[in-house]
């Protein structure tokens, strides 16, 4: 593509792969900026409650993410975290997770179901 500068009456040859590579080069300079001491925090809570080191960062880096979203402090989310045990934990966990994963892929379990289904009680063998 050849573009033409109006002011000072230049031509130059841009392709869209230029403005790709720029695109791209940028993409993940994002920066996040959060307190030493709430990520500390927030990673000690997790390796306190039985979780490997790998697996304390990364779900603390989401719990970082979702109180900043929702404009509360850590802290004050690790409080009501603290009341409860650890299958309260792993079910907040997984809806937390899962609001900050990709719709295709969903993080849980399942129970299960201990009731009787009607057909089955009917039947006789």
């Amino acid at each position: 593509m050849v573009s033409s500068d109006q002011n000072t009456g230049t031509t130059f040859n841009k392709s869209n792969s230029d403005d790709q590579r720029k695109f791209f080069n940028n993409y993940f300079k994002t920066e996040i900026n959060y307190n030493a001491s709430e990520v500390d925090a927030v990673i000690g809570y997790f390796l306190k409650r039985g979780f490997d080191k790998l697996a304390a960062i990364n779900t603390s880096s989401v719990i970082l993410q979702q109180a900043s979203i929702d404009e509360v402090p850590v802290f004050e989310l690790l409080d009501t975290l603290n009341g409860i045990d650890d299958v309260q934990l792993n079910n907040v966990l997984a809806q937390i997770l899962n609001q900050n994963r990709q719709k295709t892929s969903m993080l849980g379990f399942r129970s299960k179901s201990e009731q009787e289904l009607f057909d089955q009680r009917n039947i006789i063998v």
